[in-house]
This record gives structure tokens, sequence and C-alpha cells, in this order.
């Protein structure tokens, strides 16, 4: 019965290969970055209406999720694909105004969504079902523009800064028991599949470094270097890398946004901003306190102050094995043994790390893509690897799942220990915010400048 079922969705699936390859260039012709993404949202409402889904949109903003019903509810499985694109301007697709492209491959990922959908809607595989499926269109998973996001936040219109995070804290995840998506793999044209890898979390710190402006030639010695506090933190971080264990995969990457206002007058207002990356969440904050220390001993040095604001980012990723084992077995219909590779893990980080600490989550990556990520020259290079494929999969997957009483899905959820309740991943993340300036120590308190605790916002104060 189940191999019926998969060979009904996936002929479905073949027959919509024109729509689904045009999906890709309406939505890469027209690249929206996160929070703002509302043609594109206005778009898949329309492709999942046409399918005779009814639709919730304007959740987080430009977030949409279609449902469709099963013949009795058991379990609910979401299938998900990202709406923003990033950055980069020098892509040949890049909208001129933003320099947004789709550049990392969420274009296709609704596709794969969409795909989905019609494998198992349009050919009435829904009906042979024992639960839901809710088909998520979901905002801003790339970290980009934080001015903006502070701003949302600010107004009261977004309490968090990743689309999932939001999506999270409104309740649009609480009736839903497992989620998948697949992403790319960039540089990888040829057929390849990567299953079971990880993902680094990562907190987002911006610092400004306040000195005492005074005539960089006539006088400097009447002045406080903020640059140079700026610089001796960047070496204190570097001096401390030794320190980092290769296992827990810590990466720190500053870069100073402000370098001061004019040549002739000693810095006094310099910025920089840094992620603070790691495999887990033990190792991320015991990093982020070591760059606060980096941060807050430099200051000290110099004589300047140091102000630290904590974004929290997104967690580490944790991929479910029972539904990466189902999904390899259905990935063998289309792969060989040699071109499935497992524990790959991903380069960067991903929101759905956030929602895989609270539900059972799959994130493989796929081939099929020219390029670098975030590249100009990032690119779909085999379709039906990078369209098709996915979308096929991941309908095969939630068949396996929800057949004969939705006794896989069961399994899945009896075997699965979340790592986080949803009041303790939001308060978690309300932990990490902090205005900045707030008071800091007077100069004896600062003497030493213990580190932070992670989430934190201190200052080093030692020219008054």
């Amino acid at each position: 019965m189940k191999n019926l079922l998969k060979e009904r969705a996936c002929r479905a699936i073949d027959e919509s290969r024109a729509l689904l390859y045009e999906t890709v260039r309406d939505i890469a012709a027209a690249p929206e970055l996160g929070y703002k993404e509302f043609r594109t949202s206005r778009y898949m409402r329309q492709r999942l209406e046409a399918l005779g889904l009814p639709c919730r949109d304007g959740l987080a903003r430009t977030g949409l999720r279609a449902d469709a019903k099963g013949r009795s509810s058991r379990r609910t499985v979401a299938v998900i694909g990202e709406l923003d694109a990033v950055v980069s301007p020098a892509h040949p697709d890049a909208d001129e105004a933003t320099g947004a492209a789709h550049a990392c491959g969420h274009h296709v990922q609704l596709a794969n969504l969409l795909g989905a959908a019609v494998g198992l809607v349009q050919s009435g595989v829904i009906a042979e079902l024992d639960g839901d499926i809710a088909f998520f269109a979901v905002p801003a998973e790339e970290f980009a523009e934080m001015e903006f996001r502070r701003r949302l936040r600010e107004e009261g219109e977004v309490c968090y800064l990743s689309g999932k995070q939001e999506l999270i804290r409104l309740g649009a995840f609480d009736d839903v028991d497992m989620a998948m998506m697949v992403h790319s793999h960039s540089a990888t044209p040829e057929r390849r599949l990567f299953l079971g890898g990880g993902s680094m979390g990562f907190t987002a710190k911006q610092i400004r470094f306040e000195g005492r402006e005074a005539h960089a030639g006539g006088a400097p010695h009447e002045g406080v270097n903020a640059l140079n506090a700026a610089m001796a933190a960047l070496m204190c971080i570097h001096a401390n890398r030794e320190t980092f264990r290769d296992e827990d995969g810590i990466r720190v990457h500053p870069i100073i946004t402000k370098g001061g206002d004019l040549v002739n007058v000693v810095p006094a207002d310099v910025r920089m901003e840094t992620y603070v990356r790691a495999r887990n969440m033990a190792a991320l904050q015991g990093a982020c306190g070591t760059v606060d220390r980096s941060i807050l001993g430099a200051a000290y040095a110099i004589g300047a102050k140091a102000f630290i604001d904590n974004l929290p980012g997104q967690l580490p990723l944790r991929q479910d094995a029972a539904l990466t084992a189902l999904f390899r077995e259905n990935a063998r219909a289309f792969f060989r043994e040699e071109e499935i590779r497992t524990g790959v893990d991903l380069v960067g980080s991903t929101d759905m790390g956030d929602l895989s600490q609270l539900i059972p989550c799959l994130h493989p990556t796929i081939g099929g893509f020219a390029g670098n990520a975030h590249s100009r020259d990032f690119r779909v290079a085999d379709w039906e690897t990078a369209v098709l494929l996915p979308a096929k999969m991941m309908a095969m997957t939630v068949i396996d799942l929800l057949c004969d009483g939705a006794a896989e899905a069961e399994r899945v959820c009896a075997e699965f220990a979340p790592a986080m309740t949803k009041a303790e991943y939001c308060a978690f993340l309300d932990s990490q915010f902090g205005p900045w300036p707030v008071a800091g120590p007077d100069d004896d308190d600062a003497a030493g400048c213990p580190a932070p605790a992670a989430g934190t916002v201190r200052q080093a104060d030692r020219h008054g």
C-alpha cells in the first residue's frame, strides 16, 4: 500500500515538473530579504491555494501556513521552505535596489515544498493518510539587516530576530509533531545527498568602544584611542583561540564596522561586530564568556569603555535519527549508496536548529548546485536533483510517517527527547537580549575584568 502511494505522489511531482521549475525562476526574479518577503509569500499562497489548501498568512509578518487534512488527525508533520534571500549584490539575479539575491537556495526550497504538496495533495494521497500536513513558508532565516530587525522588535512587530524563532513564540508550531526540509549543498553540482549533519549555534555581538577624542597630531596624549582598544580586543580574542577544543567547532570572526570619525582626531567611537559559533550550547556559553573577557580586558588596558550588546542567534541543529533513517531508505530509490554521505555538518547556522530543540526535525542537504553559497556564482546546476528529488523524498517520508495509523510518526515522537520546552526556549532567548549602554562597574570593581555570563551586557570603564 505504501509503495503504491509513493508511486502516485512521485508521478504527480514529475507531471508538475514545468510548474516547479517555473516557481524557482519566478521567485529568483524577485528576491526579498527577511521579514520583507511580502511578494514571495503572496506568490506561494496563490500556488498552494490552487491545490485547494486553506492558507493562513501574516504569520511573523510574512510567514504562511497551508494545512492538508488526512482521513484522521493522529499526528501533524510540517514541510518547510524558507522565503528570504541573502545580500549578494554581485549575483546576476540580484535586486538592484536592495542587493538581495537567492544565492542560498531558498527559492528552490519553496519549489520543494510546493512539489511535496502536489505529490501528497493533488495526487489524492492525503486521503489515505492518518495525519495532517502543515506546509510552512517561513520568513527571515538568514541573520541579516540587524538594525531593521531590532527596529521591528522595538516597535513590537516581532519579538525574535529569526523567523522560526518568532513562529515558535507565536504558537505556529504548537500543534506540529515533527518537521522536515531540504537545504542546498553549495559547490556540489553533481547528484549527492548529505544526511545527519549538525550545524553551529551562535550569538551575535555588537560592541562599541568609547574613548576620548583629541587632536591626533597636536595632543594625542589627551585622548583615549578607542581604535587601539578594539585592536587589542582582536588580539586578545586571537590569543584565546588555542583554548577552544576542536570537537566544539568554535568560530569567532569579528569585523570593525567603524574605525573612527576623522583621520586627525583620536578615535573616540569605534564599532565592532562578531559572531561566536559552536556546535553545542555549553561550548557556546563558554566561548561567549571568553570573548567578552577579551573585549573588556582590552578596554581596561587602554583606558576606554566597552559596551557589549548580545543578540541571540540560532541554536545548534539536532537531526532526528529516526526521521533520517526513513529519509535514507527513500533516498535509495534515487541515489547510489556512494552518493549518500552521513555526518557532514553545515558550514553555517540555521534557525531550524531552534525548532530541533523542541520537536524531531530533519534537515538534509542536497547537491545539484554550483558555486559557493551567498556568492555571485551560486546557481542550480542539476534541476532534477535540486528541485524534484527533495520534493519526492519528503513526500515519500511523510507517507511512511502517516500511513497505517501514523505508526511511524508515533514511534518517532515516542523516541524523541526534547532539549527544552517551549517555555524554557522562550525564556532562554529572552535572557540573551540586553539593552546597551548600561551603567558599568566602578574603576575599582573593573579590576581583573571578570567574564560576564553569556547574554549579559557589561562595560569596562577606566577613563571616567
